[in-house]
Formats: structure tokens, sequence, C-alpha cells
């Protein structure tokens, strides 16, 4: 063999060699692309990291419409629901219901106020599905660019809207129709219209469904608390089409929260479906109503399921909590839109404001409801309370947007007035929530040894302030109903 032959024979195997080696390369990186980052195991989701966007947003709005916006109706009990669930008042509660989204499970129970009220206007003959045509017909009005400008306009990150509700109604189109109900589909895609306005807008898009409960597989009445658990459909024919659902929500409209409701049948697999959510949106997050958490049989002897978010109803928790929690509840008493609802039931700007800040001071979320009329528009009151708040926060946000909280939450002034803390890297922001009688806000006790400036945040202005054997004295009239925001820069 000549030299030039062994050259070239030698060049031909190093190619060779190198085109293995790069062809190796490749397929062991396509591997680590096809890779998921979670399994479908608890251990490996409960990995998955609380993503900043959902820790600095502070606030979303929940929509709750459907078939109950057209009966719009509750008479309800001004019992508060952590008495009800302390003092097991279930009865009385389902009874008289104040969510009028419940309409259908009120309408069930003979001696309500909600079946009294169905037959003397709608007559005993009428079924709640007649009112699925009526719906159709006045959400042609509504404008999903609308509703959008006005939740950017209140200053929340995120939105939830309920996709499908415990009475089975789905707001998009559907492959995977309901076999008990096949008409129960809306004939606008509410889900994609919304969603692709929310999108529009910066803001996330988030989907509920009520994955534990749905009446048109199993219609047993709710008349206390301990029912809620027979209430969950077991059957395989349930499973899948829940299972189908949740998926075809994910592909066709990629939300950033999956927002379960009273848990989910015991022989659904939660984990698989929360760990392909995570590998499709690793910012995604889910709350913690995946997994029943009433009493047996659904869930009993089960490990508890991951969630990034615990969700308390209508309760503000009383301390800071390491754990993120997110309060869910409406601007009045029901989520659903309940014509019977005025001043006394809906908050105020103010106390809605005070409400507000004291969720974020404990490291919480709120999300706050809207119930739209049939024709998916937000009623005057509703409406007036939201633009109040987000004129508020306006000017006012900083103290509460993409901050954590401090070392403490609260104290109080001298007379009694409450105070909130929030903090962003060095800064410390100080809420007053109760207005001043005087001209200083005076604060025994004060956490800190010592303050470079305290400025308000709505005008930027730096007030005059002395810290004398841990009294701290802010100069000033601060007498207005409103809470007042305070940035505190330290040495």
């Amino acid at each position: 063999m000549n030299t030039k032959t062994s050259f070239l024979k030698l060049l031909s195997l190093a190619l060779l060699m190198g085109v293995l080696a790069c062809t190796s390369q490749e397929q062991t990186s396509d591997q680590e692309k096809e890779k998921p980052m979670y399994e479908p195991t608890n251990e490996s989701i409960s990995q998955h990291p609380l993503p900043d966007w959902y820790d600095d947003a502070k606030l979303g709005i929940f929509i709750c419409w459907g078939l109950y916006s057209v009966p719009a109706w509750a008479e309800g009990t001004d019992i508060p629901l952590e008495e009800v669930f302390a003092k097991n008042l279930g009865e009385v509660w389902f009874q008289n219901n104040p969510y009028a989204e419940w309409y259908l499970n009120s309408m069930k129970i003979e001696e309500s106020t909600t079946r009294t009220h169905h037959n003397e206007i709608y007559g005993s003959d009428f079924e709640y599905g007649d009112f699925l045509p009526m719906f159709d017909e006045a959400s042609k009005q509504w404008d999903a660019n609308a509703m959008a400008d006005l939740i950017q306009g209140v200053g929340a990150g995120y939105v939830v809207l309920v996709s499908k509700f415990h009475d089975g109604v789905m707001l998009w189109p559907t492959d995977y129709p309901n076999p008990n109900k096949p008409e129960y589909v809306t004939q606008r895609d509410i889900v994609g219209e919304l969603t692709r306005a929310v999108k529009d807008r910066g803001m996330k898009m988030g989907l509920y469904y009520s994955s534990g409960l749905d009446w048109t597989f199993n219609d047993l009445t709710i008349r206390r608390f301990e029912d809620l658990a027979p209430a969950v459909p077991q059957s395989e024919e349930y499973v899948k089409y829940m299972d189908n659902h949740w998926r075809e929500l994910i592909e066709k409209y990629d939300p950033a929260i999956l927002w379960a409701d009273i848990g989910s049948p015991q022989n659904f697999d939660a984990v698989k479906l929360i760990a392909d959510f995570y590998n499709r949106n690793p910012e995604g997050v889910v709350n913690n109503r995946h997994q029943m958490r009433f009493a047996a049989p659904t869930g009993a002897g089960q490990a508890e399921l991951h969630y990034d978010f615990t969700t308390p109803e209508y309760q503000v928790l009383d301390e800071i909590s390491e754990e993120k929690w997110e309060t869910v509840r409406g601007i009045g008493l029901s989520f659903g839109y309940n014509q019977n609802e005025g001043d006394e039931e809906y908050l105020s700007v103010d106390e809605l404001v005070d409400m507000f800040i004291d969720i974020v001071s404990k490291n919480g979320n709120l999300l706050l409801n809207i119930g739209p009329d049939r024709y998916g528009n937000i009623p005057p009151q509703q409406k007036e309370v939201l633009e109040g708040f987000g004129a508020w926060l306006r000017v006012n946000g900083s103290s509460l947007f993409g901050t954590r909280p401090w070392k403490q939450a609260s104290t109080s002034g001298a007379s009694g007035e409450r105070i909130r803390f929030t903090s962003k890297g060095e800064d410390v922001y100080m809420l007053l929530l109760d207005p001043v009688d005087g001209e200083a806000l005076v604060i025994p006790d004060f956490p800190m040894e010592s303050i470079d400036t305290i400025s308000r945040v709505d005008n930027g202005a730096s007030l005059p302030f002395s810290l004398n054997a841990g009294t701290l004295r802010v100069e000033g009239t601060f007498n207005a109903s409103e809470a007042y925001a305070f940035k505190i820069s330290r040495r």
C-alpha cells in the first residue's frame, strides 16, 4: 500500500468517525430535549417552583358567567362562610345558598327560596336547561375586548374564567360533547374570545373547570357539606371525559393556570395531568383543589397532591404564610350575578383596598370575582367598585405589586390605626388603613432602628418624621377614608 492510499484511508476513517460523533451528539441532544422536565410522580411535580409572575401579580380577576346568569337569583344567608364551617351549618347554607351560580342545586331543594322563586317566575315545568337558548341569545351582545379592557384598567395580572361549572355547561366548542346533555355547549367560544383578549393585553389567562362536580353525571342534591364527596362522579366515563376536557383546554388555549374545584374522581390521574401541563408550560401554576379535601370516600388514604397555592374562600389568613395562598371571593356574597345584591352586600372601594393590602402583606393574592349579567355586562355597582379600586391602585400599586412580605405583616398606631407592611428590595412600604385624628401619625414600638426617608407613594412627597426611643412620628394630615401608602428607605 503506497503512502497516498494510506493517507486517503486514514482521512476517510477520520471523517467517518467525525460524522458518527456528530450524529451521536445530535442524538444525545435530541434525547435531552425530548426528556420531560417533570415525571408523572407527585415527588417530581412537587419540585415545581412558584413562578415570579404569579407572586408578583397579587391581583387576579375571576369570572363566573353561565346559564345561572339568566335567572341571576339567590336570596341567601348573611352568615359568614367561616362561621358556617365552624358551626356545621351546612343545611342552613345550602337551603339559603347565597351563591347564585348554584341555582340548579338550590331549585332542587323543595323548601328553598330559590325553588319558590323559580316556580313563581318560570313555572314548575321550566327546566334548568331551558335557560341555554336564552343565554346564547343574550350573550351575542358580549364584548370580550371591553371586558378585558376593564380588567386591565383595574391592574390585574391574570384572569381566571369558569369554562365549565357544576351544571356541566361548557363555554367552548369542545370535541368531547356531554354524553348525557350533548346540547350543553354555548354557541360562542367564550373561552377562546376572552383568552385572546386577555393575552393581547399582556395578562395571564387561567381556566377554572369543575372537576369534582358535574350534575349531568351525578345529580345528587347537595343539602350539606357531607354530600359533596358522594356527589363526585366516579365512573370511568366521567374520568375520561374530564381528562379529555382538561387536555383540550390546555391544547387549544394554553392557559397559565389550571384552577380545579371540589377535587377530582378517585381514579383520575391528576399527577400526570399536572406533570404534562408543567412540561408544556413550566411557568404555569395549579391550585389546591385538584384533590378532594372533604371527608371519605374520595381522596381517602391518598398522599397530598402537589399544588402551587392554596385557595381560602371568603377568608383571609391571620398571619404571614410561607406557603403561597390566594383568597377567592366575589365583590358581593355571590360569584354568579345575583340581582338581589346591592350596596349592603357589595364591598365598598375602601373595604376592598383594605382587604387587598391585608392579603398582600401576608403573602397572599386576591382572586376577585366579577359576575356578568346574561349579556356579558358587568353590573353597574360591581363596575363602580372595580373602577374605584383601579384608581387607587394606579397611584399606590407600587407598594403592593411585585412586593414580598416583610419581617412582620402589621402593627398599630397610637390610636389603634391599622398598619400593614410589604417590602421590595431594601425598601419597606407602610400602609395606613385608617384615618388619623390629628396632625401626625404616631406608632409606638416601631419595628425599625433607623430610617433614612419616608415619602408618600401617591405623589412622592417626602414627609418630616422622627424616630425616638422606638416611637415613630410622621408629620402630616392623614384623615381621608382611603388607605395611605408610604415608602420607607433605610440606611
